[in-house]
């Protein structure tokens, strides 16, 4: 190939500075701009290495919950010294105030990211023609596969994938081998025997020891019929994790206000009745002690999220910005049946499915816990779409106790006022398919592992 060859596709091919102006621009005027960026670009993916400092001060901004706008840029850049020379600034003054286009910014990035991987691939043509100059005497077939396995990783692979070759795979298992010897002689020594958690609790010791806790990319389905505490399990879920055990939880709430949300934590914190605290029918000593418990909520990694008009494309933006700006290790969806359609010519077992796939998906990424909440049929199935049972990593099934069982459950007489099955239907990396009777105070809103007499 000749130098001109080269030029030419250097000039015609390898960069979009306007397309570069334009996602740096959305990202200082929108925030979902700016979740879309952080999330899908790099600093190596601008072709002006200017662009690039740009997108990495923008980024630190956004990760401290600083709005990256232009005088928030020229006092960062002030800071760590950059951005001296008056033509610098003139950039930057130009690209806030003539490329404001937050709309297209998916475009805008997708331009910026195609002429990256085509930078790289021009790279690869460059290194190869080099080395085939310089080792004329390999073997052809030699030479060809390593150029094909490079170019297959360039063009097939995304951000996210990566191939493991027999040296990460050997290395991966030598690593998992020894940290389950020195995990296992830990809990034969020090935990007398007790497996420990290798995700987050559950709230029942019970449910911890069949599944070790909520791990880190699995998509946990919580199904309960209509005023049968699917919101309650999911907040008691909420104040194990964020109140108890200080991680960081999100819950998208679809259904209540924010008022109603807080007064619920007002009971379970308090032990005091939900409907007197509602009614403000509540003694001064008891004003005094559910002020008190607020301070632990302060105290928490709780964030509720209010937005009646969900939809799985905004649970994606939503998780990738309290992820990077709050560090989530759970997110709590109450509930799927009321997201809105992807697609209105879907049938409603089609687009539960499609949604589940999507927190699937967003719970690997991210590396994060998700919890689905749906509603059950009169039956105890599914509603809507029995296939998202194979998304789920955990499936859990929250339901009353029929008085006839207690009547008749001898096994059931052992506990003290049983009154609630969670059961485990599915669970991908332990038993399923069994029934622990738990303890629900619909008025205190509070859930625990029903005590054996």
């Amino acid at each position: 190939m000749n130098t001109v060859l080269w030029e030419g596709l250097e000039k015609d091919l390898l960069f979009d500075l306007e397309s570069e102006r334009r996602v740096l621009s959305s990202m200082m005027h929108s925030e979902e701009a700016c979740i879309e960026g952080y999330s899908t670009l790099s600093a190596a993916d601008f072709y002006s290495p200017k662009h690039g400092t740009i997108f990495e001060l923008i980024c630190s901004l956004f990760d401290r919950e600083i709005r990256p706008t232009y005088v928030e840029l020229l006092k960062e850049g002030h800071s760590l010294g950059i951005f001296t020379n008056p033509r610098d600034l003139e950039e930057i003054k130009y690209i806030a105030e003539h490329y404001i286009d937050d709309e297209n910014v998916k475009y805008w990035i997708s331009r910026v990211k195609d002429k990256s991987r085509l930078r790289k691939y021009e790279s690869f043509l460059r290194t190869r023609y080099q080395r085939l100059n310089e080792e004329m005497d390999r073997e052809a077939e030699q030479i060809l596969m390593e150029a094909e396995e490079e170019l297959t990783n360039l063009t097939a692979l995304e951000i996210d994938d990566r191939i493991d070759t027999p040296e990460d795979m050997s290395r991966l298992g030598y690593e998992e081998v020894e940290r389950r010897f020195i995990r296992y002689k830990e809990i034969q020594e020090i935990h007398k025997g007790v497996l420990p958690l290798d995700g987050l609790p559950t709230g029942f010791d019970n449910l911890n020891h069949i599944t070790l806790g909520y791990k880190q990319g699995d998509l946990i389905i919580l199904g309960a019929q209509t005023g049968h505490g699917k919101t309650a399990f999911a907040l008691h879920t909420a104040k194990e994790v964020a109140v108890n055990s200080q991680h960081n939880v999100l819950y998208l709430n679809t259904e209540m206000s924010r008022q109603q949300i807080a007064l619920r934590w007002g009971a379970m914190l308090s032990a005091i009745d939900h409907d007197r605290i509602r009614s403000g029918n509540i003694s001064e000593t008891e004003l005094s002690i559910i002020f008190n418990s607020y301070s632990r909520l302060r105290q928490s990694g709780f964030y509720s999220y209010p937005c009646p008009n969900l939809t799985p494309e905004k649970t994606i933006s939503i998780a990738r910005k309290f992820r990077v700006q709050k560090k989530i290790d759970l997110m709590i969806i109450d509930y799927i049946g009321r997201m809105d359609k992807i697609d209105p010519r879907l049938q409603e077992w089609q687009m539960l499915e499609q949604i589940v796939k999507t927190q699937k998906m967003l719970a690997q990424n991210l590396n994060i816990a998700v919890m689905c909440l749906v509603q059950l049929n009169p039956d105890g199935t599914l509603q809507g779409a029995k296939r998202m049972k194979n998304e789920a990593d955990l499936l859990l099934k929250l339901a009353p106790i029929p008085r006839e069982e207690m009547d008749e459950n001898e096994d059931l007489k052992n506990y003290i006022n049983p009154n609630y099955y969670v059961i485990v239907e599915k669970n991908r990396d332990g038993r399923s398919g069994i029934r622990l009777p738990i303890t629900f105070d619909l008025q205190k809103q509070t859930m625990k592992d029903a005590e054996r007499k």
